[in-house]
């Protein structure tokens, strides 16, 4: 691990979460993925742009036979930190009868999960089931059953390993939090 601060627009962040610490926790979620669709073929829907190391890392863990597809979330203007997304962008595939795993890289306050959560139910799958990198407990507002959990953290603003701080950071191995 990179033990260098580094300083994207006006913020400085300082080392926080080894690639390996990240690595590990990836593992141990494609294990229990592994374990619990055994003979199953989930579609893993991965919620860019965030996710998309953790959803690559992960697929190359798992040993289910299974499908990915990506989706964007379009908020309403000027409120998208509240969770109000017009609809789920992308998600071409029929998800009617089929178990869903919705792949996102940091669930904090729950509001975006929450809507998207129900949105997909809409579609009437088989099951839901929500797996995260990160997971911010102290922040959630919602009754979310997340049943993946790579990492709790405490509510620090974090980069790094697909998260960004304006457009920046995604890129590094690493995980920093903001100084």
């Amino acid at each position: 691990m990179s033990q260098a601060n580094i300083s994207l627009h006006n913020k400085e962040f300082t080392p926080y979460l080894p690639e390996a610490q990240i690595t590990a926790a990836v593992r141990e979620v494609a294990a229990r993925i592994n374990q619990d669709y055994a003979g199953q073929t989930p579609l893993f829907v991965a919620v860019l742009n965030g996710s998309f190391m953790f959803a690559a890392d992960l697929l190359k863990e798992l040993t289910v036979a299974c499908e990915v597809a990506f989706i964007r979330v379009a908020s309403y203007a000027g409120t998208s930190s509240t969770g109000e997304i017009k609809e789920i962008l992308g998600l071409q595939e029929d998800v009617a009868g089929r178990h869903l795993v919705v792949l996102e890289d940091i669930v904090d306050t729950g509001h975006t999960m929450k809507a998207m959560l129900e949105q997909l139910h809409a579609k009437q799958p088989a099951s839901v089931e929500v797996a995260t990198l990160l997971i911010k407990p102290e922040c959630l507002q919602h009754e979310l059953n997340i049943k993946y959990q790579g990492l709790s953290i405490p509510n620090d603003f974090v980069v790094g390993y697909g998260l960004d701080y304006d457009g920046l950071g995604r890129n590094y191995r690493d995980l920093y939090r903001a100084v």
